[in-house]
């Protein structure tokens, strides 16, 4: 494990490196416990770097057995080593020359899955972002590009199946049980995107042939007797392929694509060229094991892996400053093609309550930073959601602000000028500015600048002047180490509505640059007036959310109840209704915190109702509609001195409120919503799967609720529908007798299935409540749990922390203790899962005054700890700063 060194790394302190890497060969003799890997690497020293300048490679905890330069034993004079370092202190004269490196690992006993490791007798590897150097030395950087030949050698009963980057050229038996396969990946890439494969797994194959003709070979691999689990992976890879020549022009390049779903695995999947490592969870999926949230997951990144093959892949970043640069570009791409699979509205608002879930915190805390940060101790601690989801946002702002066809211009020139190269976000903007003739230096600032810009909105509409006025103002909040903040550029898109519906003419308009429905915003304070303005409008403002900001907007209740209802933007309509709701119930928290009963008008209850009845909106639309509020959100939009149980209690009455005005609607809709044909993962069928969930969790607060819920479970045919009533059992109705049995028989049914089971324990480390912490722990005993196991950490100490906020933010600040331990235990074998733990606690500042001062006290404990990894410290003194 590494210690925390206290090194900051900073953008301003690039430079390229003093050797390149053009080409590398790799030997692996592969066994558990005494793997031996040689690198053979054609080291060329860059114009301008003297022949006496060192040569210093990057290592991770290697064990070096033998080093050659140029085919000849290197003396002990020659080279200086630790397990961290490799120096040649005296390279070859010659500009070009060859270094062999020769190290030993141990793939059984690597906990940390980071490198080479091996996990349920598969050998698998994850190189990024600095996972290569515990392979052997190198100089493991992004703007590093080299062609990879691998040669992997193992015993066939072992490991029948060898797998790594580009096409295979060669295989054969060596004798003694053993053999091998040459694998050559004519692409150069960083050795971030080196992946390995070995061991004895199933095989799904199909084949997809490109826009100019070519077959490419397709194969997944899952651990044997799984193979129909991954019929569903293989459909969305073929329909991604499709889609990005479609979309943007981009066909896939290798003889082969190869897919492989391990078990333990520190992320989602990994895009290595040519060879993607899953997360087995978003691979496998049937209708009896999987929901219809698992589905959309499996395409979307079974989509995102395979778009990284042009955008991160062909086209990598320059340093780890520029992440961004792959990952919010990719995950832009991941959601329009799920726009276009899938239904554009609900895909959008699914993507800004994922934003402001996960991002408007972090953006609102101590680990805010830049969508590009400009320095950072640990890069596996950079994988967040500013970089990914904010980074999205930044361009979906671009293809805003330059219209479609202009986007797109832009994109074929960052493809076609650097294809093969390491980029920057500079070199990003630069293609969009020349093929647009605009200047996006202001707009610039939305990768420089932390924080969530903030507008404040009123408005006047003049009779007599046929003359409606807008008064904008932007805020950007203080960030740690940027308390003063430019004026950013934001495309505000928006509506004016009238009486009807329908939109309101306008004849003129100044006080600010307006195109296509979009004002521009750049000023600190915009004064903007429509003129020939026949009736007063209602004001939609961020339609289709536009631009990642939050809006305080001085609007009557009337016009916010006849937007919830009639504007055309379905983002906005959304909005609309969920602002009325996110009101009532912060009016709630405050009436309970004073004592009193909390109240909901009949106006609000009502038109739940209405959306919910109501069948020219799509079903899945109408479930987002009436899913309150999450708690955290109610907690981000209060701010400070938060109450977690009072939160819970808003939120439960106003549920119950909602649930006894509609009674009879509910139950009509859930009774037509039943499925009548056989299951189908499309969107459609999902969408009436989720409302009739929602009908099913506001009806079980009525009277025989737990009979319902109970019924559900027994009569479910998918597990949408079976963990939805589970759901509903254990959080709505915990500790009765219908809960325990179906928890009972839901465990016995897939005590087997590992991805299962992990439902199960998030169901049960959701239940709210103080009790919530004893159940946590005894669980951490069950046979299926393990917390060797990244996917299991996650779906039960992962869910306690992030998703129970009344257990986890007990008062008497057992639930931190708890965590403390737990956190602290899983980092010493896996850092990054630790770190990532650790996020929980980002917020503790915005808690009440008891609570906050138990969470900094948990927060000291860790920071406290001795031997701690650079993941883990820098999260948690960042928290604490």
């Amino acid at each position: 494990m590494r210690t925390d060194t206290g090194q900051v790394f900073k953008l301003e302190d690039y430079r390229p490196s003093d050797y390149l890497i053009p080409e590398t060969s790799l030997e692996f003799r592969l066994s558990p416990g005494a793997t031996i890997v040689t690198a053979i690497l054609t080291v060329e020293r860059r114009d301008g770097v003297a022949a006496s300048t060192p040569l210093v490679l990057d290592g991770d905890g290697l064990t070096l057995r033998r080093v050659e330069i140029d085919g000849r034993k290197a003396k002990p004079t020659d080279f200086a080593v630790t397990p961290d370092r490799l120096t040649i202190l005296k390279p070859p004269a010659a500009r070009r020359f060859r270094l062999s490196i020769e190290t030993e690992l141990a793939p059984s006993g690597n906990e940390a899955l980071m490198g080479l490791y091996r996990s349920s007798n598969v050998y698998c590897t994850q190189c990024e972002a600095e996972g290569f150097r515990r392979i052997t030395y190198f100089l493991d950087r992004p703007d590093i590009l080299s062609v990879y030949t691998v040669r992997i050698e193992a015993r066939r009963d072992e490991a029948p199946l060898l797998l790594s980057n580009g096409n295979r050229v060669d295989k054969g038996d060596l004798g003694d049980g053993w053999h091998y396969a040459i694998w050559h990946d004519p692409f150069p890439k960083p050795s971030y995107l080196f992946a390995l494969v070995a061991g004895n797994l199933g095989r799904v194959a199909d084949s997809f042939v490109t826009m100019s003709g070519r077959t490419v070979e397709l194969g997944i691999y899952v651990e044997p007797g799984k193979e129909k689990l991954a019929g569903y992976a293989m459909d969305a890879l073929k329909r991604s392929m499709q889609w990005d020549e479609e979309a943007f022009g981009r066909e896939y390049d290798l003889d082969v694509f190869n897919i492989v779903a391990v078990s333990d695995f520190n992320m989602g999947a990994m895009e290595n060229k040519g060879l993607n490592v899953f997360n087995d969870k978003y691979v496998l999926a049937d209708r009896e094991t999987a929901t219809d949230a698992d589905f959309a997951n499996i395409e979307a990144i079974i989509a995102h892996e395979y778009f990284h093959n042009w955008t991160g892949n062909r086209i990598t970043c320059r340093d780890w400053f520029q992440l961004c640069l792959k990952e919010g570009l990719t995950v832009y791409r991941d959601h329009e093609f799920s726009a276009d699979q899938r239904s554009r509205a609900v895909k959008r608002i699914a993507e800004v309550r994922t934003l402001r879930a996960h991002q408007f915190p972090e953006d609102q805390g101590p680990l805010a930073h830049p969508v590009r940060p400009r320095r950072y101790r640990e890069i596996n601690n950079f994988y967040t959601a500013t970089v990914y989801e904010k980074g999205s946002e930044v361009v979906r702002m671009i293809r805003t602000i330059l219209g479609p066809d202009s986007f797109r211009a832009g994109m074929d020139l960052y493809f076609e000028r650097h294809d093969g190269t390491a980029a920057t976000i500079e070199d990003f903007l630069t293609v969009f500015e020349e093929v647009s003739g605009r200047d996006l230096s202001q707009f610039a600032l939305w990768y420089h600048q932390a924080g969530t810009p903030n507008l404040a909105v009123s408005s006047t509409y003049n009779w007599a002047e046929r003359e409606f006025t807008l008064e904008i103002e932007q805020s950007v909040p203080p960030t740690p180490s940027e308390s003063r903040k430019r004026l950013m550029h934001i495309p505000l898109a928006f509506g004016l509505i009238g009486a009807g519906g329908e939109p309101v003419a306008y004849d003129a308009v100044d006080g600010a640059s307006v195109e296509d429905g979009i004002i521009h915003i750049r000023k600190r304070r915009h004064v903007v007036r429509f003129s020939g303005v026949a009736e007063r409008p209602a004001i939609s403002l961020n339609r289709g959310f536009s631009a990642p900001i939050t809006l305080a907007v001085e609007q009557k209740t009337d016009d916010q109840f006849f937007l919830a209802g009639h504007d055309s933007d379905s983002f906005s309509r959304w909005q609309t209704f969920n602002t009325l709701l996110t009101d009532a119930l912060i009016l709630a928290f405050r009436q309970i915190l004073d004592g009193a009963e909390p109240g909901f008008t009949a106006r609000l209850t009502e038109l739940a109702g209405r959306i919910a009845s109501d069948e020219t909106l799509e079903p899945a639309y109408r479930a987002l509609a009436l899913s309150l509020p999450g708690e955290t959100d109610i907690a981000r939009d209060i701010g400070k001195n938060i109450e977690p149980n009072a939160i819970f209690a808003a939120r439960e009455a106003l549920a119950l409120a909602i649930a006894r005005a509609n009674r009879d609607a509910f139950a009509g809709l859930y009774e037509r919503l039943a499925d009548a044909g056989p299951f189908s993962p499309d969107a459609a069928s999902a969408g009436r799967r989720a409302l009739r969930n929602v009908m099913l969790d506001y009806l079980s607060l009525l009277s025989d609720g737990a009979g319902l819920a109970a019924e559900h479970f027994r009569s479910a045919t998918n597990m949408t529908d079976r963990a939805a009533a589970l759901t509903v059992l254990a959080h709505r109705h915990h500790g009765s007798p219908e809960a325990n049995k179906a928890l009972a028989a839901f465990e016995a049914t897939y005590a087997s299935d590992p991805l299962v089971m992990d439902k199960w324990f998030q169901i049960q480390a959701s239940v709210p409540g103080p009790q919530a912490v004893e159940t946590v722990r005894a669980l951490t005993t069950h046979p299926a749990f393990s917390m060797a196991n990244p996917n299991r950490v996650r779906s039960l100490i992962g869910t306690f922390s992030s998703a129970n906020q009344t257990g986890f933010h007990r008062a008497d600040g057992e639930g931190y203790r708890f965590f403390t331990q737990t956190v602290l235990e899983v980092e010493k074998r896996n850092p990054q899962v630790a770190a990532r733990l650790a996020t929980a606690l980002r917020s503790w500042r915005s808690l009440e005054p008891g609570r906050q001062a138990k969470a900094r006290e948990a927060l000291l404990s860790i920071a406290n700890a001795e031997n701690l990894s650079a993941d883990l410290s820098d999260i948690v003194e960042r928290t604490l700063a």
